[in-house]
């Protein structure tokens, strides 16, 4: 994917428009597939951009965003961009078995947060939801979004957890969503259906993620904690990109794709690079553990190229934001919690 980068990103039009700017290969891919695009789930931090960017790669399609839209504001902003919205509860059986059927599907939705306090309901949107989507929309060709904490941790000096290594997380959220891929594994399995499951890796903006996570404690002068210290991470427009690219690579039974940024990301040594930029000295609390959640990216290099925005761009992004008093979503990643409890 190449992409003109600028030097430094001003303010939230000019990043949502990068967001969601999609790559000429995204645009070929997207004419070459019959029939529209379902997002569910479309309310969280990378629906509204993916969905902008699917409508911009095939401005031909209809692109239908569903959720419940408890973010005022966003309905609006997404018919804005051309996107069809439909409000729906994915817990309620009969809403979604009414929704309509397009050939193309990206399920999105998903709870991470909260988790230890009702972990019911995680189980409920991490596992019931995907039963009912699998089984409604068993015609179509879906991509589903999943998270590397599906895997167990893996020592920082190997290459990351490949897409076959055995699933085995702590934890009840990460063992939820090994619940979520097996629902459409299983639903692949009875119907047919054609599925690319995405163990997506720390998709990040300026306005949240890792990066802007140790950026705001850096910044703060507040610890930052490096037990988990070492990751991966992706520009998120990359991640949308390549999401929307995978509808092209569903298949039965299911391709699996692991999707984030080649680079092992050293929290200590970015915590150092925040504190250049910012003159503070960084305050570092734990010592980093031989073992982490990381991933291997070989075959999302080898399939889609390397990501159009690298590693030290986003930094220098990041910084600049903090520097300016960019917006923050204020939704931090928890990236240093190792027991899996939200």
């Amino acid at each position: 994917m190449t992409r003109s980068l600028p030097d430094t990103v001003l303010d939230e039009a000019q990043l949502e428009d990068m967001l969601s700017q999609p790559s000429d290969r995204l645009v070929s891919v997207l004419a070459e597939l019959d029939g529209d695009i379902t997002i569910l789930g479309v309310g969280g931090k990378m629906g509204p951009t993916l969905a902008r960017m699917a409508k911009r790669a095939a401005p031909h399609k209809r692109v239908i965003g569903v959720a419940r839209f408890s973010e005022p504001g966003l309905k609006e902003k997404l018919e804005g961009w051309g996107i069809e919205t439909v409000s729906c509860d994915l817990l309620d059986r009969e809403a979604v078995e009414s929704l309509e059927k397009t050939e193309n599907v990206l399920f999105m939705a998903g709870r991470k947060f909260g988790s230890s306090g009702n972990q019911g309901l995680t189980w409920a949107m991490n596992v019931q939801v995907p039963a009912i989507v699998a089984e409604a929309f068993k015609a179509s060709r879906i991509v589903a979004f999943s998270t590397a904490c599906v895997y167990p941790f893996v020592k920082i000096t190997e290459q990351g957890a490949r897409e076959d290594v055995v699933l085995d997380p702590p934890g009840e959220y990460a063992n939820s969503c090994v619940g979520r891929e097996r629902m459409f594994e299983h639903f692949a399995s009875v119907h047919g259906t054609r599925v690319a499951l995405i163990r997506l890796s720390y998709a990040i903006d300026m306005r949240y993620g890792v990066l802007h996570d140790v950026a705001n404690a850096v910044q703060q002068g507040e610890p930052v904690q490096i037990d988990s210290g070492h990751c991966n991470v992706i520009w998120q427009g990359d991640a949308n990109d390549i999401a929307l690219q995978s509808l092209a690579y569903a298949d039965n039974p299911p391709f699996v794709l692991n999707l984030s940024g080649p680079e092992l990301v050293n929290v200590r040594s970015l915590a150092q690079k925040f504190g250049e930029f910012f003159g503070k000295e960084p305050v570092l609390e734990g010592s980093e553990q031989e073992r982490a959640w990381i991933v291997d990216t070989s075959l999302q290099q080898k399939l889609f190229g390397y990501p159009s925005v690298p590693l030290p761009r986003l930094i220098e992004w990041t910084a600049d934001w903090m520097k300016e008093g960019g917006r923050s979503l204020g939704k931090p990643t928890h990236f240093e919690v190792r027991d899996g409890k939200y």
